[in-house]
């Protein structure tokens, strides 16, 4: 169910698979003790401790808060083969994974459009 307090562009990324500018992204920076939830329904997504700066314009993470709140599949769009990432509870397009993230903490990049998420900071 697409949440009533979207807006249109949070729709058009959420549940029409578009991507957010690079460098645009209000969680870009976010680097305070949190979480990353899902802009839609709430589920939670990604934490404070995995996200890393990769330069590529958008929040990476290296790793999901928990494997069974994200649902993978493969995404053959714009003449590309990738692997898309989406909430595992509402069906939310968030971004992409890739194979080029940190080696040290399992070398995955997890590039998800800041507009996806809700940053929910935790007492310090």
């Amino acid at each position: 169910m697409i949440s009533d307090n979207l807006t249109d562009e949070e729709k058009s990324i959420l549940f029409e698979g578009g991507t957010e500018a690079p460098f645009t992204g209000k969680l870009l920076h976010e680097n305070r003790n949190g979480d990353f939830v899902c802009k839609n329904c709430g589920q939670l997504l990604f934490t404070s401790d995995t996200k890393f700066d990769s330069g590529s314009g958008w929040p990476s993470f290296t790793e999901p808060a928990n494997l069974k709140n994200i649902k993978l599949q493969t995404d053959n769009s714009h003449g590309m083969v990738r692997t898309e990432v989406l909430c595992g509870n509402c069906g939310a397009h968030l971004g992409h994974v890739f194979d080029d993230g940190p080696t040290e903490a399992g070398g995955q990049r997890y590039c998800i459009n800041s507009i996806s998420l809700k940053f929910q900071q935790k007492e310090q």
